[in-house]
């Protein structure tokens, strides 16, 4: 009989956002490993993956104080090889969170359409409109 696949969940401990897909996971059984951007670190290969499974302009963070403390230069004239740089610099920078199932990455988080519950087998059904996956 083969053990549960174990996901990896990766975020920043104190995001709001995290702290509620780390609940949802533990509150259904989900067997997951926390990696903290900040305290684990963040690898170019890592994000890079990411990169390679999900759309780069969806996976930086356009909405966060720290993309507003950017400079206009620094906004300007993206790439996804800038945008890496600036994730790789700042990762307060990337969407939170980021589940690998190791099938496919699921990148962010919205309780109110059933968490994770449409995206992870045996764990329900619901709305998955606000989930970007990518099969891996």
């Amino acid at each position: 009989m083969q053990s549960p696949k174990t996901h990896t969940l990766y975020g920043i401990k104190n995001c709001d956002t995290v702290k509620k897909a780390r609940s949802w996971l533990d509150q259904n059984g989900i067997a997951y490993r926390f990696h903290d951007f900040r305290t684990d670190g963040l690898t170019s290969e890592l994000l890079q993956h990411f990169a390679d499974h999900l759309d780069w302009n969806k996976l930086l963070n356009r909405s966060s104080t720290s993309w507003r403390q950017l400079s206009a230069e620094q906004q300007s004239d993206l790439t996804r090889e800038k945008a890496i740089q600036l994730m790789l610099a700042t990762p307060t920078l990337i969407k939170r969170p980021v589940l690998d199932t190791g099938d496919k990455l699921i990148l962010g988080y919205t309780a109110k359409d059933g968490g994770y519950a449409a995206s992870l087998p045996g764990a329900g059904a619901a709305k998955t409109e606000n989930y970007q996956t990518e099969l891996l």
